[in-house]
């Protein structure tokens, strides 16, 4: 914040929410505000009805306005480059103790998320979209063992959301991680087998497998 200058420079920094926590984005936009509209700028980019919108108490702002205040603008975005870090919410105070990623707009909502964490048809999704699109009824169920054509194109995501699994009437049976990927594929194949009357689906994760069934 240059002294005596009319304009406030600001580094806005992105932050998506997803099912496993807030994540910040690594790549951060500039905004030049001028002194006479601050406050109404505040009140346009954090309003109040945004449950995830979250600013420093206007008096804090006033005075550092009123003083000059200014600071160099901090290499990496963490708890150590936040003054106030007693005024953040919980969850953003987890995501600065955390690397930052790249983030990208999902396709479907527009929502931020983080680029490859959910990726089908060679679109990025948010979690939300990925779990609907792929684990909900027009996914790639099936019935009976995979064979080797269908480990080659599984759906490959960051994670699986549990919350998001119930809300479409899915269950995780069976989650096989940190073993050899034949061992892996053993162990899905034997619980095909046993359930080779009942839809699953098998979907890769970055420690293995987690296998899903219709309720």
């Amino acid at each position: 914040m240059p002294r005596g200058g009319a304009i406030v420079r600001a580094r806005l920094v992105p932050i998506a929410w997803t099912p496993a926590g807030a994540v910040v984005g690594d790549g951060w936009q500039n905004a030049g505000i001028a002194i006479a509209g601050l406050f109404d700028w505040i009140d346009r980019t954090f309003p109040p009805e945004d449950e995830r919108s979250f600013v420093a108490p206007m008096r804090d702002v006033e005075l550092l306005v009123r003083t000059g205040w200014e600071a160099p603008v901090p290499e990496r975005m963490d708890l150590e480059a936040v003054l106030n870090v007693e005024d953040l919410p919980d969850d953003v105070a987890d995501a600065l103790a955390h690397p930052a990623a790249a983030l990208v707009q999902c396709a479907a909502c527009r929502r931020l998320c983080v680029q490859d964490d959910f990726v089908w048809r060679e679109k990025q999704l948010c979690a939300w979209d990925y779990h609907t699109q792929v684990f909900g009824k027009r996914g790639p169920w099936r019935e009976g063992i995979c064979e080797e054509r269908h480990f080659a194109t599984l759906p490959a995501c960051a994670y699986v959301a549990g919350p998001l699994l119930a809300e479409l009437g899915v269950e995780g049976v069976l989650a096989v991680e940190s073993v050899s990927e034949q061992t892996a594929r053993d162990v899905v194949n034997a619980l095909l087998e046993r359930e080779a009357d009942r839809s699953h689906l098998v979907a890769r994760t970055p420690a293995g497998f987690t296998v899903l069934r219709e309720v």
